[in-house]
């Protein structure tokens, strides 16, 4: 019996002028990559048509797309290392009749190159978002790296961080990898949101009470624990400060349970996932991430596009983003203390909250648009295509 694929309304006959570009990854949940890549995907939806493969499943996001007719593909893969997975990918491919592979991440990279090995050998872009933690070369890896990557892939990492780790701990020679910073759409920041007193009605939160906003998928790579341990802290200096975590995973009960057991249920609220994150940040005084690994983070850009202060851990490509004392302030991960310090100085000095904020605006505005972004992947697309 034959694979089934998913069709289209873009499939039936209305894609002869355009290359049909694959988009590989993990899934289509909510979260950084899969944000960007979605945008992608809409932004140049006129000049090229893309499906989408998910290794995992398929997530908000991937259900989002669908609605909006695109093809997005699960592939169910197994756990460890799933080569009927690899082989699904390369008939998905195939039926698809892809010109141009572009995977978002590791593994997904990996499988990538496999199913290339059974189809018709598509050019392939392999856009690294982040790093796991501890990170550290895999002679394997290195070894599968040089076989299968070809002259004439791409290798693209978010940040200068993120660029040297695949130099260092994949054996990617440093000329074959290239920057291309992630961008957001500016459009919800531009003119400020409205309702500052409504969102913290309705989020519970008081008109005198300091609100300190982190938005991370609740991971432990976002490491809320410490996120928690620092509140602790803060709350015991600055009575009046409340954290508000917005975001769903895995980790959602091991963090309610420490919430109850540091006694912090009236200073930390979970949200869950949302929709309206400009509308939250526009009602906060403070961005926080604890993050023990990061790549370039949406979240951060958009909160200073919002005009907020950022505290967050020196980790990645974090102080790519965040000019340390300029447009917010750094501290090492893990580090709950050396947190609280910082928060606190910034709960106290309302002056240097708004001129870090503005700071932080500017540079978000300057540095990491999604229009900047698109125009890069669209010349590497072309480029490629061209070849």
């Amino acid at each position: 019996m034959g694979l089934l694929f998913p069709t289209s309304a873009e499939t039936a006959g209305m894609t002869s002028n355009r290359a049909t570009i694959c988009q590989v990854l993990h899934s289509l949940r909510v979260g950084g990559a899969e944000t960007l890549v979605a945008r992608l995907a809409r932004r140049l939806r006129s000049e090229f048509h893309f499906v989408f493969a998910c290794l995992d499943e398929l997530g908000t996001l991937g259900q989002e797309l669908r609605e909006d007719g695109f093809t997005v593909h699960v592939l169910d893969r197994r756990s460890g290392l799933d080569w009927k997975c690899a082989w699904r990918l390369s008939q998905f491919l195939r039926h698809q009749q892809v010109h141009l592979v572009h995977a978002h991440q590791y593994t997904p990279f990996f499988y990538s190159q496999m199913a290339r090995l059974l189809y018709r050998r598509p050019p392939l872009i392999f856009t690294e978002h982040g790093r796991h933690h501890p990170d550290h070369p895999r002679r394997k890896r290195i070894f599968a790296n040089r076989m299968l990557l070809e002259r004439r892939d791409r290798v693209l990492g978010v940040g200068e961080a993120v660029r040297q780790a695949l130099i260092a701990n994949e054996g990617i020679p440093a000329q074959r990898v290239a920057v291309i910073h992630n961008g957001i759409d500016f459009a919800p920041y531009c003119n400020g949101v409205n309702g500052h007193a409504t969102v913290r009605q309705e989020i519970g939160i008081g008109p005198d009470e300091f609100l300190i906003l982190q938005v991370a998928r609740l991971d432990y790579l976002k490491d809320h624990p410490t996120a928690i341990r620092t509140m602790a802290e803060v709350v015991r200096r600055c009575p009046s400060a409340r954290l508000v975590l917005v975001g769903d995973g895995p980790c959602g009960p091991t963090i309610e349970e420490q919430v109850k057991r540091e006694q912090l249920a009236p200073s930390v609220r979970l949200l869950g996932l949302r929709k309206d994150v400009a509308r939250l940040l526009a009602a906060a005084d403070l961005f926080l991430l604890t993050s023990i690994s990061e790549g370039i983070p949406l979240t951060v850009i958009e909160a200073m596009a919002a005009g907020l202060p950022v505290v967050a851990t020196r980790v990645g490509g974090m102080s790519e983003v965040v000019e340390d004392g300029k447009t917010g302030l750094l501290a090492d991960a893990g580090d709950a203390t050396a947190l609280a310090d910082r928060v606190c100085s910034l709960v106290e000095d309302g002056c240097l909250r708004r001129q870090m904020g503005q700071h932080g605006r500017e540079r978000a505005l300057a540095l990491f648009s999604d229009e900047q972004m698109h125009s890069r992947y669209q010349q590497v697309y072309q480029e490629l295509l061209s070849d």
